[in-house]
C-alpha cells in the first residue's frame, strides 16, 4: 500500500536542495519491530518492520460504543468469530419503514484493507472473480492459497440474495433469515419477511494480521428494482449484538464487535410514478380514469401529452388503453361530447387501482377496490395502502383483502392478500388472442366504513374517497377531480395544497 502526503513550507524552512524528512517512522499495529530511518539519500529514507514473534497481544480500552439508531433500513455488520488472517462476518438487513419494501435487493460497499470474500452463505456475489487476487498482493502473501474456491477479490463486491429453494441447502444456506429471493416486506405486513441475513469468510492482508484487527467496509450502498433510492451512512461501532446460542442453551451468544449503517429514502427529485389510481362511483355512469402520462410519456408519442384523459365506461377499465379508443369515442358520442383532435396520451403505468364508491346510506357506506396489473411481472406478497380524511374514523372492515388500521396512524388502511391469494398474475392473453383484447391480473375487495359519530361527512362530494394510494410502498397517481354526482348541480372536487376546491358545473342553465 502506498500513500502520497504533500507537504507545504517547514517551520525553520530548508534551503534547496535539501528537504526535511521524518526522524522516525514506525507501525501502530501490534506486534511488529521497526528498525531505526536509514540515513538519509537522495531525499530518501526508509524503515524495515518485522513481525516480533514475542509480542503479545496489547490491552486496549474499548472505545465507548454508539448508540443504535433507527432508519428506513438498518444494516449490522456483525463479526462472530476472528483469526490473524481471517474472520466470519454475519450481514443482516433489516427493514423498518412501515409503507415501504425492496424487491431483488442488490447491497455492495468498498473495502478499506485489500480485503477479499473466500466463502458465503444465504447470498452469493453478483461476480464470482479471482483475477484481482491472484495477480494482485493477496496472491503473493497467500501463496498456498487454492483461489480457485474464493468467491470475490472485486474492491467493491455487489451481493444478491438467494433464491427460496437454497433455504435449507447445506453448501449455500441453513443460515436464519436467508433466501428470500431479494424481498424485504415491511414489518407492519410480516415482521419474520422484513429481514434478510448472510455469512460470509473474509480474508485479511498485512499489516492487519491481528485477531483484534478488524475494519468493516465503507460506502455501503442498497438499491433494489421499482423501489426508492437508499443513502447510507457510514458504519458506526456499536455494541455487540446477541445471538441466540447455535446449540440451543437458553443463554445468547455475542459477536465479537458489531457496526450499524443506517440507510433511508431519499427524494431529491419527485419521482415520476409508477401506478395510478380511477376514480368511481355509483351515481355516475363514467369513470374518472388515470391522469395522462402519469406514470411518465415518451416524447415522440404521437397524443397530447396536456390533453386531459377521457371519460369512460366503467367496462373500459378491463382493457388495455389502445383497446380503449371505441369505447371513449362511442361514450362521448352518447353523452354529447366532442373530441379532442389530438387524443391524450395513455397514463403508461403497470399499475392501475380503480376505488369506486359503492354504496351510500344513512349510517355507512362502503368502497370497491379494484387492483390491475398491466405489467409482465406478477406481484408476489403485494400490498396497497389508502390515506382518507374523515371517514377514516368510521372504518369497519375489509372483506376480499386482509386489511386493518396501520399501526400507528389515524387516517391509513393496510391491506395485503389473504392467505394463498397474496398475489396477482402479470397481463396475459384473451380467450382468442387474435380478437379479443390482453387481460390484466387483478384482485378485489369491498371495504365498509360507518358514519356514526362523524359529523359532518359528505360521502358523495370528497370525503368517501382517498387522498392518497401506495402500491408496494409506492405512491401512485391520483386523479385532481372526482365523479360528480347527478343530483343537484353536477359538482367536481379538486384537490390542491391540502384543500379541496368545489367547482360548480351547471346543468345547461344558470343559477
Amino acid at each position: 500500500m502506498q500513500a502520497r502526503i504533500q507537504l507545504v513550507g517547514t517551520q525553520f524552512g530548508s534551503a534547496p536542495p535539501n528537504i526535511p524528512l521524518p526522524s522516525t517512522m514506525y507501525l501502530v499495529n501490534d506486534g511488529f519491530l521497526c528498525s531505526d530511518p536509514s540515513t538519509p539519500a537522495n531525499n530518501e529514507t526508509h524503515v524495515c518492520c518485522e513481525k516480533d514473534p514475542n509480542a503479545t497481544p496489547s490491552t486496549t480500552v474499548e472505545e465507548p460504543f454508539e448508540v443504535r439508531q433507527e432508519g428506513d433500513v438498518i444494516i449490522m455488520y456483525d463479526v462472530i468469530s476472528s483469526q490473524e488472517t481471517e474472520y466470519m462476518a454475519q450481514v443482516t438487513v433489516s427493514n423498518h419503514n412501515p409503507l415501504s419494501r425492496l424487491d431483488y435487493w442488490q447491497l455492495s460497499w468498498d473495502w478499506m484493507r485489500d480485503e477479499f470474500i473466500y466463502a458465503m452463505k444465504g447470498a452469493y456475489p453478483s461476480l464470482i472473480d479471482t483475477n484481482a487476487c491472484i495477480f494482485g498482493r493477496q496472491g503473493e502473501f497467500y501463496k498456498e492459497l487454492d483461489f480457485s474456491k474464493a468467491l470475490n477479490c472485486e474492491r467493491r463486491p455487489t451481493i444478491v440474495d438467494l433464491p427460496v429453494d437454497k433455504t435449507n441447502d447445506t453448501q449455500l444456506g441453513l443460515v436464519p433469515f436467508c433466501c428470500r429471493n431479494g424481498t424485504l416486506l415491511p414489518p407492519s405486513m410480516d415482521p419474520s419477511k422484513s429481514r434478510s441475513a448472510f455469512m460470509m469468510q473474509v480474508f485479511k492482508m498485512p499489516p492487519d494480521l491481528n485477531r483484534t484487527q478488524l475494519t468493516p467496509p465503507q460506502n455501503w450502498r442498497i438499491n433494489g428494482t421499482m423501489n426508492p433510492d437508499y443513502q447510507c451512512g457510514q458504519p458506526v461501532r456499536v455494541s455487540p449484538t446477541l445471538f441466540p446460542n447455535p446449540s440451543g442453551l437458553t443463554s445468547d451468544s455475542t459477536a465479537v464487535a458489531s457496526w450499524q449503517v443506517v440507510c433511508n429514502i431519499t427524494r431529491s427529485i419527485p419521482d415520476t410514478p409508477k401506478c395510478c389510481v380511477s376514480f368511481s362511483a355509483f351515481f355516475n355512469e363514467s369513470v374518472v380514469p388515470c391522469t395522462t402520462c402519469a406514470c411518465g410519456c415518451d416524447t415522440e408519442d404521437t397524443c397530447s401529452m396536456t390533453t386531459p384523459a377521457l371519460l369512460l365506461p366503467t367496462d373500459a377499465l378491463l382493457v388495455p388503453f389502445e383497446n380503449r379508443t371505441d369505447k371513449a369515442a362511442k361514450f362521448a358520442k352518447d353523452n354529447d361530447r366532442t373530441l379532442p383532435a389530438l387524443m391524450p396520451c395513455p397514463d403508461n403505468c403497470g399499475v392501475s387501482i380503480n376505488w369506486h364508491l359503492l354504496s351510500d346510506f344513512k349510517d355507512g357506506w362502503t368502497a370497491r377496490m379494484t387492483i390491475f396489473n398491466w405489467g409482465e411481472t406478477s406481484f408476489a406478497d403485494w400490498f396497497a395502502v389508502m390515506e382518507l380524511g374523515k371517514s377514516m374514523g368510521g372504518f369497519e372492515d375489509v372483506y376480499s383483502f386482509n386489511g386493518s388500521r396501520l399501526l400507528g396512524s389515524s387516517n391509513t388502511i393496510f391491506v395485503q392478500g389473504l392467505p394463498g391469494l397474496n398475489y396477482i398474475v402479470a397481463e396475459k392473453d384473451g380467450k382468442n388472442p387474435k380478437k379479443d383484447p390482453r387481460l390484466p391480473g387483478t384482485q378485489q375487495s369491498v371495504i365498509s366504513f360507518t358514519k356514526k359519530n362523524i359529523p359532518g361527512l359528505n360521502v358523495a362530494r370528497g370525503d368517501g374517497f382517498p387522498n392518497k394510494i401506495y402500491f408496494n410502498g409506492e405512491e401512485c397517481s391520483v386523479p385532481s377531480v372526482l365523479p360528480i354526482t347527478n343530483h343537484g348541480p353536477r359538482m367536481a372536487v379538486t384537490f390542491g395544497s391540502g384543500l379541496v376546491t368545489l367547482i360548480l358545473l351547471f346543468l345547461g342553465y344558470l343559477l
